[in-house]
């Protein structure tokens, strides 16, 4: 909820809200009001852990939503099978979040996957004609996660990354990352990195001669800040296309979509149009998580949450935003997403975030 990132969570925020404003209008959950409590854990793990500790102790909290960062998530995972608790993530990515060997496993996702993303930046950079690509990492579970999963998408095809370079949070070392991998002279990078590094990596490739300059596949982390404010001078002279699963502005005719953005201008006033909403997959994704669980206390007739965590496992077809989830979920699958979801995408000069048509 604060830092370079924060946008994602006031995006996983309202998507929650506008979801709860339409459940509470018609009854509520067991004849019962749904409250959105916040906490913020700043991106730090060890706050994360404390916070669902925190949450554990409020009578009838039925789950916790997480936010952008997988190591968070990752970290917090003992404590939410400790504590029985549903946790529902609307972003974090990371394989290992949802594939974690709790069995019963109280996590359920509905986001990209790193096992699938990884693969799908390689196929856009190999259908771009790239065969010498490089890879910029964070150094956390996350930038692991996908490392595993573009070096084997990349080995399916007899293709070895041409260098591997890793970063820590904090932008120092994130410029250094850059430099390190084009010493091998690429033909694209795949960059797995959140807004803050995002921002230095980008710069620093904006900032090399134009004849330097080299196409960036990103993941969808430097979409979850204000990376287009921040760096829009130096997005206008690279490359740059990033993951994505959902648009406002390509669904907008769509009748649940029409509502949605209805209910978000009249709400936040300080977004004036549909292209100015930021952050759109964690509103998204949020939304239909909330409406989710919403059916799952009503299939399970009360607040216990072994009770709700089977109910979501169960689902009949419901009609999301994002999608038909046919089903959402199952004993099997805790992904609610896979990789007919994703979408290469790009910023406009005004900021938007819109899907490329050609590809």
């Amino acid at each position: 909820m604060s830092s370079g990132s924060a946008r994602s969570g006031i995006a996983i925020q309202r998507g929650i809200e506008i979801a709860l404003e339409e459940i509470n209008s018609k009854g509520g959950v067991l004849g019962r009001p749904l409250q959105l409590l916040v906490k913020d854990h700043h991106g730090n793990p060890a706050r994360g852990a404390d916070n669902i500790d925190d949450f554990a102790k409020i009578d009838d909290l039925v789950a916790v939503v997480g936010g952008l960062h997988t190591p968070v998530a990752l970290y917090e995972l003992k404590n939410i099978h400790v504590h029985k608790m549903i946790y529902l993530s609307p972003w974090a990515a990371g394989t290992p979040v949802v594939e974690n060997g709790y069995r019963p496993n109280y996590v359920f996702r509905l986001s990209v996957r790193d096992e699938y993303a990884g693969g799908f930046l390689v196929e856009k950079a190999l259908a771009r004609g790239f065969k010498r690509i490089a890879l910029a990492l964070e150094n956390t579970g996350w930038g692991r996660s996908n490392e595993r999963a573009m070096k084997a998408a990349l080995e399916a095809k007899g293709i070895r990354p041409v260098a591997l370079s890793w970063f820590h949070w904090g932008t120092a070392t994130a410029a250094d990352a850059l430099n390190d991998v084009m010493k091998s002279k690429p033909e694209a990078i795949l960059l797995v990195a959140n807004a803050p590094e995002g921002m230095a990596i980008v710069e620093a490739m904006a900032a090399r001669p134009e004849h330097e300059r080299i196409p960036i596949l990103s993941h969808w982390g430097i979409t979850g800040g204000t990376f287009f404010d921040a760096a829009k001078q130096a997005i206008a002279k690279t490359d740059l296309t990033f993951l994505q699963t959902y648009s406002f502005i390509d669904r907008q005719k769509e009748s649940k979509a029409q509502h949605v953005i209805n209910a978000y201008l009249q709400r936040y006033r300080d977004v004036k149009d549909v292209r100015s909403i930021f952050a759109p997959v964690g509103t998204a994704h949020a939304y239909d998580l909330t409406h989710l669980l919403a059916r799952a206390i009503e299939k399970a007739g009360s607040t216990d949450r072994p009770s709700i965590r089977t109910a979501l496992e169960s689902l009949p077809t419901y009609h999301g935003l994002v999608r038909v989830y046919n089903p959402p979920f199952s004993d099997q699958k805790h992904d609610a997403l896979d990789v007919g979801d994703f979408n290469l995408s790009q910023f406009a000069p005004d900021g938007a975030i819109e899907h490329l048509r050609l590809e």
